[in-house]
C-alpha cells in the first residue's frame, strides 16, 4: 500500500469516528433527532473496519491514527463548529503529524 492509499484510510476512518460521535453529540447536547444516534453509530461502526485497512500492526495503526484523529478534530471544529485553530493548535498538529509519518511511514530494518 502506498503512502497516499494509507492517508486516505486515516482520513476515511476519521471522519467516520469524528462524524459518528458528533451526530451523537448532537443527539445529546444539543437535542437533535434521534435519527442521528442510528446514524452515529453506522458510522462508529464502519471505522472499526475502515481502521484494519492499514498495513501494520495494531498498535502502531492505532497510535499513529490518534495523531490523524487530533488533527482532523482541528479541522472539524473549525469548519463544522466555526471555531478557528490557534497558532499553538497549527503547532501542535505539525509535531502531531510528524510524529505519524515517523510511526507509520518510516523505513525498517
Amino acid at each position: 500500500m502506498n503512502l497516499i492509499q494509507s492517508l486516505l484510510i486515516f482520513v476515511l476512518a476519521g471522519l467516520c469516528e469524528i462524524g459518528g460521535g458528533y451526530l451523537i453529540w448532537l443527539w445529546v447536547r444539543e437535542g437533535k433527532s434521534i435519527t442521528l444516534i442510528a446514524i452515529g453509530a453506522i458510522l462508529l461502526t464502519v471505522y472499526g473496519f475502515v481502521a484494519t485497512l492499514q498495513p501494520a500492526n495494531f498498535g502502531r495503526v492505532y497510535a499513529a491514527y490518534g495523531g490523524i484523529f487530533i488533527i482532523l478534530s482541528l479541522l472539524w471544529g473549525w469548519q463544522i463548529d466555526q471555531t478557528a485553530p490557534d497558532r499553538l493548535d497549527w503547532l501542535g498538529a505539525a509535531i502531531i503529524l510528524a510524529g505519524v509519518i515517523v510511526m507509520m511511514y518510516a523505513p525498517r530494518s
